[in-house]
């Protein structure tokens, strides 16, 4: 029982972290040239601006027209190439959700119904109100690395944008199923009087999927996105803590198996497919307000660089 408990959680945690291996970007390769090499490749193209001239010697470090070899960084991609293609983005939600799916009921190689017995034979039917804290755990951790100015991948406006459109395409997915489904909540189900049947709509048959595990790994995708450009380590920590959320509401009897793997599938394909179809370019557009008083009224002026 506690071997398929705890092949169940690695089983949480490691379908999430395989996504960090999908779009990882490929480290900085550099090569060097010669410079009498590259004045004679320059010759044959037109011939770049002042500008151009002084922002090609900045990003490249020259110091002076003696510098003998030039790094030239050949697989360095722009923020905007971080975006992810749509059949990766489908790849880890889709196993989650199968996953979730084939272990309605009694069904599956750990079906639910299974997972929920061993669950409560292993805790004694004790739980805690700590999955109702860590939900938003992912977006403490992203809270705290903005505060100690650990840059993100994206900028302010376009990190919100992505963020609001991952919470309302999460939730409109989530609740919809939920109000479908009408699922009953295992501690609903395995209790003794039967006679008091919940009413449709009820909190008790709202159990399929599992709300907590699927805002859990938006925050978790959303920190992952944000900063693998940096470690994957700070994706692996949100997700961890992500899996930590769906465990607890197991533990709690709140949730069957099902529904937490379905909710997280659910988290990250919302957050993937927010990513995977924004449209705003990162560092191209420019947003700028600037309050004005002319000595007797107050306005405003908003400039949007296309």
């Amino acid at each position: 029982m506690k071997t398929k408990f705890i092949a169940l959680l690695f089983l949480i945690i490691a379908s999430d972290i395989c996504v960090l291996a999908q779009t990882e970007s490929q480290p900085f390769q550099f090569r060097t040239e010669p410079v009498g090499i590259s004045k004679q490749l320059n010759s044959l193209s037109p011939k770049p601006s002042k500008r151009e001239d002084i922002l090609t010697a900045s990003a490249c470090n020259i110091t002076s027209p003696d510098t003998p070899y030039i790094k030239v960084d050949t697989a360095y991609k722009a923020p905007e190439q971080f975006k992810t293609k749509m059949p990766k983005a489908l790849v880890a939600p889709a196993l989650l959700i199968a996953w979730g799916v084939s272990t309605l009921g009694n069904n599956g190689l750990y079906s639910s119904h299974q997972a929920r017995n061993d669950l409560q034979k292993l805790t004694g039917g004790k739980g805690s109100n700590i999955d109702n804290y860590l939900v938003a755990a992912p977006y403490v951790e992203f809270g705290v690395l903005l505060l100690f100015k650990v840059k993100c991948n994206s900028d302010f406006v376009n990190t919100t944008l992505l963020l609001v459109k991952s919470e309302v395409l999460m939730l409109g997915i989530t609740y919809a199923l939920k109000f479908t489904t009408s699922e009953e909540r295992p501690y609903s189900y395995y209790r003794t009087d039967r006679q008091d049947v919940p009413q449709k709509g009820s909190y008790a048959l709202q159990s399929m999927p599992s709300a907590h595990t699927s805002e859990a790994f938006v925050a978790a995708t959303i920190v992952y996105r944000e900063y693998r450009y940096l470690s994957p380590w700070y994706g692996i920590g949100a997700y961890t803590l992500a899996a930590t959320v769906g465990a607890f509401r197991m533990i709690n009897d709140q949730h069957w198996e099902s529904d937490v793997f379905i909710g997280a599938g659910i988290g990250m394909l919302s957050t993937n497919i927010v990513y995977a179809t924004h449209q705003h370019r990162w560092g191209r557009n420019g947003v700028c307000f600037m309050p004005t008083y002319n000595g007797k009224n107050i306005g405003g002026l908003f400039a949007y660089q296309f």
